[in-house]
């Protein structure tokens, strides 16, 4: 059998990989294997923490979500996004500032609660896409709930860890129905809901 490796010396070995001036989103997922799916929702995950961009991290893991539904077996960008040049110390510093918090939770996110590895993938995905598109609600905050969601999903999925994943899940249900509740009652106040409501 073999030993399973960990997410964190995938990522240490893809810096070793890396062109010296600049990558692109073909490279890195052409590097990632079965691993290419979780580890781009992660970095997406973590661009969608940041002001200024979780828009467009939004937009991108839609794309990857719908890919995910489908049970495609990577991601896939339009070419105009999947060629377009990242300088790779960018690439390096967003990894190295993520692989020591891996190897810490490493210690405890491990493989249990085995799912359908088809299955998984589906509903992560249908899951993925709600959070991606609460990412694109313009105000201020609201796309970090939903971007540390994605990243306890992508990195379960990645550790294969059913637990983690399933709390994850439930973490996701409970913003959507704050949400929904939070939306209600502004409808409510600005009259915007039919009287019978």
């Amino acid at each position: 059998m073999i030993a399973r490796v960990p997410t964190s010396v995938v990522l240490n070995g893809i810096l070793g990989e890396a062109p010296a001036e600049h990558v692109t989103l073909d490279w890195l997922t052409g590097r990632l294997g079965h691993r290419s799916f979780g580890v781009i929702l992660l970095l997406l995950a973590l661009l969608g923490v940041l002001p200024g961009v979780s828009a467009m991290a939004g937009v991108l893991l839609i794309i990857v979500a719908f890919q995910m539904i489908l049970d495609r077996p990577g991601p896939v960008f339009p070419r105009r996004i999947a060629t377009r040049h990242v300088e790779t110390r960018r690439l390096t510093a967003i990894i190295r500032r993520t692989v020591p918090v891996l190897r810490y939770l490493e210690r405890f996110i491990r493989p249990r609660w085995a799912t359908p590895f088809a299955a998984t993938k589906r509903v992560v995905g249908g899951v993925v896409l709600l959070l991606g598109t609460s990412l694109l609600i313009p105000v201020p905050l609201s796309n970090l709930p939903p971007a540390l969601l994605v990243v306890l999903i992508a990195f379960a999925y990645l550790e294969e860890d059913g637990a983690l994943l399933c709390a994850a899940l439930v973490g996701t249900l409970l913003l959507s129905a704050i949400a929904l509740g939070v939306a209600w009652e502004t409808m409510s106040a600005a009259g915007w809901l039919p009287s019978f409501l």
